[in-house]
């Protein structure tokens, strides 16, 4: 027991702790891929697409994806990026000089202490008071070149993003069409923002020391001789693999991290934006329940990612500072403990003690230079994450602007058990023609974007003038009609002829009211400069503001650049009545009145009515109100089991409606 106990020494207990905590880490992870392989069936089928979706590793496929966002986030050589780049590249090389002479003056000064030469110690100390602005300054344009790099790189990729994202209808199908991206919110802003820090942090933790590498390297070749520069680098190689390896699973869970981040600020915003009804209902418990088991999922991802932090923290500390450490003073020490070596046969004290403190610090700082190197891989390891994001949303907006979605469809063998009666939906196999004063459906299936069939063939034909009244049932495809007829949902097969987007105007039971002056409540989505190109004045607005009974507003208001928060200034009426003033402005061809007027006053809803007939706007009208048909000369009834009907209005036809 003696004999074994003098073995059990505090150093003795450190090397075996971080022996067993390796060993540990890699068993667990062999048994996490045991377990993954293990699951069967669809599971397996699942994990791997989301394997691949997850995919976040510092690999060939890493190195691509970051140098084809650079090329967005640095467009030419010539730009403000490329200077930036150079002056950071510029100050790195300054400030690794100036710790080059830093280590040479303050060994001159610590030699003049030692050999009480007051005229040496003078001389290095008044010069190094000298060089401490120049100091000073390299190292803030260094800060000043990395903050504004960080800043121009956002902007950057945050327009270039957003100039995907707003391109015609893809915000609207990212969200309703597409199922890949869950949160784009946490994408554009949040995710962006610490890719591009990320990216920046890494080139300039990354070329420091580098620099420094090459600089000691040469510096220490022409000291003591190429072989203990060689050692270090060997070290580094070694380490280096080693790390990268242990660090794998970080990258992938970066994206969980930031997904379940996306999550948990989906259902707090969601709270805000639906709090009236949630408090109608009395529901803040349920809600509660709902937000804290989101946040339960986020923080315990979070305990087990600070726990693989710290288990490599600990690997890390070891591996890439202490033992890199320990490396350089076996290297700096062979010259000085070996008696027979050549460098020092007839050095002095003096010499030997100016000799080691000059070639020990700059190895020294070789080999924080390499820990530093090898503590970057853990950066890049989570870079590989951050960049798995962006690239999966530059993919998928690439997607959505040229047509394509990916979606869980619907299948027809379910629905469907007459094989002749099957229909194969292709989304965007239809034709959309463009022509004025027509809407016509030719042998068109209505469906949804997931392949949910509401009816088979749907064929009409309404020429402008010719109001429509369109009713059915909760679900029937009311409007999933519109949303075909506004090109947010995809075609399916037939044809659909209908004017330009523009001429064909949407008004919502609940309409949107943007940010800005009173003014723009009334031409959105136009600006000001649009109003003045149409010719229309001020006072026209004021007309339209009348029409539909609002003109008080802009009395009590004041004037129309008059900026307030219109959501919560106006009523829902008042809402309403604005919409119908929009509409007025921009007179589109055909008009989609989708239970616009429910908040409305009978009188002056058929004011509404009776004004868009002599604009010479025609409207597609769905409602419950009886007192409606009048203004209507057809109807399309749909009955919510694939049928409908398309017919005249007359004496005789049944209204339905209160």
């Amino acid at each position: 027991m003696a004999a074994f106990s003098k073995y059990v020494t505090g150093k003795n207990s450190s090397i075996a702790g971080g022996i067993l905590l390796v060993l540990y880490l890699l068993k667990r992870r062999r048994g996490t891929q045991k377990r993954n392989g293990k699951k069967g069936g669809s599971e397996v089928v699942q994990n791997e697409k989301d394997g691949k979706k997850d995919r976040a590793a510092v690999d060939k496929v890493f190195f691509g994806r970051i140098f084809q966002i650079l090329r967005i986030m640095v467009p030419q050589f010539f730009s403000m990026e490329t200077g930036y780049l150079a002056l950071i590249a510029a100050m790195l090389v300054a400030r690794t000089y100036c710790d080059v002479w830093m280590i040479q003056n303050g060994t001159m000064i610590e030699s003049g202490i030692i050999s009480r030469d007051s005229a040496l110690f003078k001389k290095h100390f008044y010069s190094y008071i000298k060089v401490i602005p120049a100091i000073a300054l390299v190292n803030n344009f260094l800060k000043l070149g990395l903050f504004e790099l960080k800043l121009r790189f956002r902007e950057r990729l945050t327009n270039n993003l957003y100039d995907q994202y707003l391109q015609g209808f893809t915000y609207y199908k990212m969200g309703n069409l597409d199922n890949r991206i869950a949160n784009p919110d946490q994408l554009l802003t949040q995710d962006v923002e610490k890719f591009c820090n990320s990216v920046v942090d890494l080139y300039s933790n990354l070329s420091k020391p580098l620099l420094d590498i090459c600089l000691y390297i040469y510096k220490l070749t022409t000291a003591i001789g190429a072989q203990g520069p060689t050692v270090m680098m060997t070290y580094l190689l070694v380490s280096g693999m080693f790390l990268t390896r242990m660090r794998r699973p970080m990258g992938k869970m970066t994206v969980t991290e930031q997904r379940y981040e996306g999550e948990y600020r989906f259902v707090n915003s969601r709270l805000i934006t639906n709090s009236e009804e949630i408090a109608f209902y009395n529901g803040n418990e349920r809600e509660k329940l709902t937000i804290h088991s989101t946040f339960k999922k986020l923080v315990d991802h979070l305990h087990k990612f600070i726990f693989f932090r710290f288990s490599m923290g600990f690997v890390d500390s070891i591996i890439a500072k202490y033992l890199a450490t320990v490396v350089g003073y076996l290297v700096v020490s062979r010259p000085f403990l070996t008696p027979g070596h050549s460098r020092h046969l007839t050095s002095t004290h003096s010499e030997l003690l100016e000799d080691y403190y000059q070639s020990g610090r700059m190895l020294l700082r070789l080999s924080q230079a390499l820990g530093r190197i090898v503590l970057a891989g853990r950066e890049m390891t989570r870079l590989s994450g951050f960049t798995s994001r962006i690239t999966e949303l530059m993919k998928v907006l690439k997607d959505l602007n040229s047509g394509k979605y990916v979606r869980t469809m619907v299948s027809q063998n379910e629905k469907d058990s007459d094989a002749s009666q099957k229909l194969v939906l292709v989304p965007g196999s239809g034709n959309v023609i463009n022509r004025d004063n027509i809407i016509k459906f030719d042998h068109t299936p209505l469906a949804t974007p997931n392949g949910d069939v509401l009816i088979k063939d749907l064929s009409f034909e309404v020429s402008s003038g010719t109001n429509v009244l369109v009713c059915g049932p909760n679900g029937c495809g009311k409007s999933s009609l519109f949303r075909v007829l506004g090109e947010l949902w995809p075609l399916f097969g037939g044809s659909l002829t209908k004017p330009e987007r523009g001429k064909l105007f949407y008004v919502p039971q609940r309409p949107y009211m943007t940010l800005g002056s009173l003014r723009d409540q009334v031409i959105y989505p136009d600006t000001y400069e649009d109003q003045k190109k149409k010719g229309i004045s001020d006072q026209v607005l004021k007309e339209y503001l009348d029409n539909v009974q609002l003109g008080h507003i802009l009395d009590r208001e004041g004037s129309w650049d008059c900026v307030q928060d219109w959501m919560d200034v106006l009523s829902g009426g008042e809402k309403q009545r604005m919409a119908m003033a929009r509409l007025f402005y921009h007179k589109p061809q055909f008009a989609i009145l989708d239970e616009c007027t429910s908040a409305v006053s009978v009188d002056v809803e058929d004011f509404i009515y009776s004004h868009c007939r002599t604009v010479g706007i025609t409207l597609f009208t769905v409602s419950h109100r009886k007192s409606l048909w009048k203004h209507h000369e057809f109807y399309l009834h749909m009955d919510g089991r694939g049928n409908y009907e398309f017919k005249p209005i007359t004496e005789e036809t049944v209204e339905f409606g209160s």
